[in-house]
């Protein structure tokens, strides 16, 4: 965790984003006019647990929040412009480091404190419905949420086409009672709801394995191998989305974050349990795609074995051909059988018989 005694003021949260950019602060005043386009998804004051009627700017809104003790603001933002987050980060004077985080998509999930703001970064997924699972195919789709928690804010950031936050939004405000207990009631179900999401997109992936095991062990299976390594690399993706969670949510559960209310704390309980019940659900694919690649593998090898006898065998057979053509063939003067009258029919019948008898020997021991 980022030292407390680190200083949050005004200028760093504005140096941080201005080295990103390579730009002055008019420049960046300036490009914000030029964009356009607001990633402000939403922007809500609660009291008590109560959304605020109208609307509001974030300024406005965190000076409100600011006068009053059971208040906050919650602003969402979806792929914010670096200018236009220069100034929210002016505004709610964020720590330099957490705003290049946020900055960047696709962190590793975490949590870290800057003195009296905490910054969470969780990995979004969402299962890629597909009819047939082939080589190419995407399985797990991920993006990224990231969080800044203060006393009378808290800035949800998100990346990536999935993940929205307006259900969530939508379900705090139908309870006051739990939005009241301030920004950590957001950031509580804003974990829940991306775990419950890891808990569909496993039952998901779990259909695939499945149809997978059976296209390889099943009669006549034959499953290919860049089905499996596809399927491999997706599982990949999801297990780094899911694994590094623990950690941060673990630390939620322990206490080790004193303003985390002791009542939301025990809603992490229940997300903690979802979340090591999926990640030993990854672990237990990914065990049982690594056994069916080797039994793939050995399927591949026993095959090859196969062909290996089957063309051995129809060589044996030839070879009496051959042999037979071969010694008649040689340009010796005297040669007995070639004066005989029935030596080509009996010539041509022996090797008939000697292929017979090698195709029923190679039958009985399965050559062919």
């Amino acid at each position: 965790m980022a030292d407390p005694r680190d200083h949050r003021g005004l200028s760093r949260a504005l140096n941080a984003v201005t080295r990103i950019l390579g730009t002055s602060h008019e420049d960046q005043a300036a490009a914000s006019t030029r964009s356009g386009r607001s990633s402000v998804v939403d922007c809500a004051l609660y009291v008590e647990g109560i959304r605020q009627p109208g609307e509001w700017d974030y300024q406005s809104a965190f000076s409100t929040a600011q006068r009053g003790s059971r208040s906050f603001v919650w602003l969402g933002l979806h792929e914010p412009a670096e200018d236009e987050f220069a100034e929210i980060a002016n505004t709610f004077e964020l720590h330099e480091l957490a705003v290049e985080d946020a900055i960047k998509s696709f962190q590793r999930p975490k949590i870290e404190r800057y003195g009296e703001m905490t910054f969470a970064a969780v990995r979004t997924t969402r299962y890629v419905e597909h009819t047939e699972l082939t080589e190419s195919s995407e399985v797990v789709e991920t993006g990224s949420v990231a969080m800044f928690l203060g006393e009378h804010f808290v800035i949800t950031v998100r990346h990536g086409p999935h993940g929205e936050l307006a259900p969530v939004r939508a379900l705090l405000e139908s309870k006051p009672e739990l939005l009241g207990h301030g920004p950590w009631s957001v950031a509580h179900a804003i974990y829940d709801r991306i775990v419950d999401s890891y808990v569909d997109c496993a039952a998901a992936v779990e259909l695939d394995l499945d149809t997978l095991e059976e296209s390889v062990f099943g009669r006549g299976g034959a499953g290919d191998i860049q089905r499996i390594y596809q399927l491999k690399r997706e599982l990949v993706e999801f297990r780094r989305a899911v694994v590094p969670l623990q950690r941060p949510v673990d630390a939620l559960v322990a206490g080790r974050l004193p303003e985390v209310p002791k009542e939301i704390r025990r809603y992490f309980r229940d997300v903690s349990d979802h979340l090591t019940r999926t990640v030993e659900q990854v672990q237990s694919f990914d065990e049982l795609l690594n056994s069916i690649l080797q039994a793939r593998l050995a399927q591949v090898t026993v095959e090859q074995n196969n062909d290996m006898r089957k063309i051995a065998a129809w060589a044996g057979i030839a070879a009496v051909w051959t042999s037979v053509a071969g010694i008649y063939g040689m340009n010796f003067p005297d040669i007995p059988e070639l004066r005989w009258r029935y030596s080509y029919p009996t010539v041509i019948g022996l090797c008939v018989l000697a292929s017979l008898v090698l195709y029923r020997f190679f039958r009985r021991n399965h050559w062919l």
